[in-house]
């Protein structure tokens, strides 16, 4: 497995108020593979996705990336593991407001000893005749792309989307779900979704569904769908 989570725990609060969001969350993923996961607000699959991705932190419990426990890390690490092996794409862009598109990807291009194409890579995203624009110029979708392509020319092993779809509306929506897709195929990118849009889960080789801090149910998809079949 590429990505393995043993008995993860989290909770946030003081002694006296403790909320435990995480409750020994168990599963494992193969690489290459795209795996969604879905859960009602407050069901812990943000804080999920973000101890995977170093933003948080767990109380216990292990997340092992390709072989390495990185819940054993220190600082100095997991910064490493952030710059090295992720991509992350946020529901709300985070774009650098006076920095060009081209500019805002290459922000991420010099963290990478082996970045991709960036022609490439604008082209794959349809970026291409939008490289000189601010984000101000671009439409939602636009920047959408525009933040994928940054998370991406890292060359990250793993991509990590937290609600990529959320302030997008149903064209666009399934044009992300498009780009995802591609990404996955020429790249044989691992991907983790976190979504409230439960068909999504039919493009993805696994679901895993979050209900108060366990894993409720955890499928394998043999056969995903192609993202322009989904319909909701």
């Amino acid at each position: 497995m590429f990505l393995e989570v043993s008995e993860l725990e989290k909770a946030y609060g003081t002694e006296e108020t403790t909320s435990q969001v995480l409750k020994g969350v168990n599963f494992g993923i193969e690489e290459g593979k795209i795996c969604v996961i879905l859960g009602p607000s407050g069901s812990g699959k943000s804080t999920l996705l973000n101890i995977i991705g170093a933003i948080d932190s767990a109380d216990s419990g292990k997340v092992v990336i390709d072989g390495k426990d990185i819940t054993k890390y220190n600082r100095k690490q997991l910064s490493e593991y952030r710059r090295d092996y992720l991509g992350f794409v946020f529901q709300f862009y985070n774009l650098i407001p006076n920095l060009n598109v081209e500019e805002n990807i290459r922000v991420c291009d010099y963290l990478s000893q082996n970045p991709l194409n960036i022609d490439d890579l604008l082209n794959t995203l349809g970026l291409a005749e939008h490289r000189y624009k601010f984000p101000s110029q671009l439409s939602g979708g636009q920047q959408q792309r525009c933040a994928m392509a940054r998370a991406l020319i890292k060359r990250p092993k793993l991509l990590l989307c937290d609600e990529p779809t959320g302030a997008l509306d149903y064209k666009t929506s399934k044009e992300m779900l498009g780009l995802i897709e591609t990404i996955n195929r020429k790249y044989a990118m691992t991907i983790v979704i976190v979504t409230h849009n439960e068909v999504i889960q039919r493009m993805a080789h696994y679901t895993i569904k979050i209900k108060d801090g366990k894993v409720a149910n955890f499928s394998e998809n043999p056969t995903p769908a192609t993202a322009n079949s989904l319909e909701w």
